[in-house]
């Protein structure tokens, strides 16, 4: 099974951290992406290869008020 690059791990807890500063729940990120809990539960897990899509992270800084930009990290990454 494919895990999450130090790249897309670096994303999804930006998402995370600012879901969490909003006040959001999984199961509410769920419903904006019109996808199961299970499946953010997935992105979440860091043994799974499960990833937001460009336009599922479109969504979702819509929905915070903020730039996808701020889901990245704010340096590039080695390779794994």
């Amino acid at each position: 099974m494919r895990k999450k690059s130090s790249f897309e791990l670096a994303i999804v807890e930006n998402v995370k951290r600012l879901r969490k500063q909003n006040n959001k729940s999984q199961t509410y990120l769920a419903m904006i992406l019109d996808v199961s809990d299970g499946y953010i539960g997935q992105i979440e897990s860091l043994n799974s290869g499960s990833m937001y899509s460009y336009d599922q992270l479109n969504k979702i800084a819509k929905d915070l008020n903020c730039s996808p930009k701020e889901f990245m990290p704010e340096n590039s990454l080695n390779f794994d």
